[in-house]
């Protein structure tokens, strides 16, 4: 799709649509020979996107205001760079990536003889492996771990998580509650909160920290929100970003989960109306089939003992966003509080790897979003926080959405010492 296409779509200032949100439907996407570039904007994108408009370009990013991070097609490489604007390559070869980034490691199923090994982190794995290890890591602690299931995506996949409770007994504690995959082509998501819910489970005999945290807390972490859009990402385009869902009279195919939250979905400026968008925000809200389950499910934590942390993971840009994405002068009653709490995070991820994260409320830090899941637990669900975790890496390199599988481990090593600092606090 030509950028200009795109541009007439949105009208300007909304964020483009990628030719992953083009309503190709089982065709498999080719990015052989594409190259990815991160473009200076200067506080102006607006002008960088004019010159864009007879690029066959796919963005990645959305509506940020300091870099456009976008993927050219081979044959047009070199108009674009005669362009001359200020780049930093991000993929040398977008294709040869993504095939190595999808070279999956095996998995064979321990069952209850033994704890899954670390080297699970060690590669991607396809959708079918996340649901045998996570079956594995609670057969392995079956007195304090429960694998459950919310409800049904579009293509009828069940949308599962683990319980995880510690000396109080199941159900006894105030909730902490993780998304993990909720935009399709967001892998490092999953692998982050997979890598948590290990180390809770695997340290809670040895680990006083982990040991008070497990027995202050009832964990509720949901790896995969997204499994239609997940799958299709392993199967035909790897820079997918919505569910699976199709509507009657509609060419176009998803709709973003994170925009079609019941919470100031109607707010202007902050998703798109158009079916071809990649925050397409839906006909009404709530009206996927995902997010009714997961306000189902919501429901039922807020009315037990209530969210103390929600947590939506997602990649890229290396962001802690606090409430709220609909309205850039909205705070949270607690900001202050949270803003110290996101800070402290900061800082010891920094101490692991050196990586910056940078905090503040999501629509003056980021973007506009709205119909958003941390907007509305805050302001529905009653989480004490909601926070928007953007992972690896930095916008400017690393490979953006296709991360390699040598970042795995240091992003999740990271934000397992930022959560346990945040858990201990709250």
């Amino acid at each position: 799709m030509k950028l200009s296409t795109a541009i007439s779509l949105l009208a300007g200032a909304a964020p483009l649509v990628s030719a992953a949100a083009a309503p190709r439907l089982e065709r498999k996407m080719n990015y052989d020979g594409y190259k990815a570039y991160s473009i200076a904007t200067h506080h102006n994108p607006a002008a960088i996107k004019a010159k864009l408009t007879r690029f066959a370009a796919i963005p990645f990013n959305l509506d940020n205001d300091e870099h456009l991070d976008i993927a050219i097609p081979a044959e047009e490489v070199a108009a674009f760079e005669a362009l001359g604007l200020e780049t930093q390559l991000m993929h040398e070869d977008l294709g040869a990536d993504i095939a190595e980034e999808g070279t999956f490691a095996p998995y064979t199923s321990v069952g209850a003889q033994a704890v899954p090994s670390l080297t699970w982190f060690n590669s991607y794995h396809a959708y079918a492996d996340h649901i045998t290890f996570f079956n594995d890591l609670q057969a392995s602690f079956p007195n304090a771990s429960e694998i459950f299931t919310i409800g049904k995506s579009f293509q009828g996949r069940d949308i599962f998580g683990i319980h995880i409770w510690g000396s109080g007994g199941k159900g006894s504690k105030p909730a902490i509650y993780f998304h993990g995959t909720v935009h399709a082509r967001e892998w490092i998501s999953a692998k982050v909160v997979e890598y948590i819910t290990y180390h809770l489970l695997t340290q809670y005999a040895t680990d006083a920290a982990v040991r008070a945290i497990r027995d202050k807390f009832d964990f509720y972490i949901l790896p995969v929100v997204n499994p239609d859009g997940f799958v299709y990402t392993q199967t035909n385009d790897r820079l997918w970003r919505k569910n699976r869902q199709t509507r009657s009279g509609q060419s176009c195919v998803g709709t973003d989960q994170n925009r079609n939250w019941n919470y100031q979905w109607s707010v202007t400026g902050g998703a798109s109306t158009s079916p071809c968008s990649e925050t397409y925000k839906g006909l009404a809200a709530g009206d996927t089939p995902e997010i009714r389950a997961l306000t189902a499910f919501t429901t039922t934590l807020k009315n037990s003992r209530g969210i103390r942390l929600y947590i939506d993971w997602h990649s890229y840009g290396q962001y802690i966003l606090l409430p709220y994405g609909y309205d850039c002068s909205a705070r949270a009653s607690n900001h202050a509080a949270q803003s110290s709490l996101a800070s402290g995070m900061a800082t010891r991820i920094r101490q692991s790897y050196g990586t910056t994260f940078t905090t503040g409320p999501s629509c003056s830090t980021l973007y506009k979003t709205t119909g958003s899941a941390p907007d509305y637990m805050t302001a529905v669900g009653g989480a004490t926080y909601a926070w928007t975790i953007e992972l690896r890496p930095a916008g400017s390199s690393g490979g953006g959405f296709v991360l390699p599988a040598t970042q795995i481990l240091p992003s999740s090593i990271e934000q397992w010492e930022g959560i346990k600092y945040v858990l201990a606090q709250v």
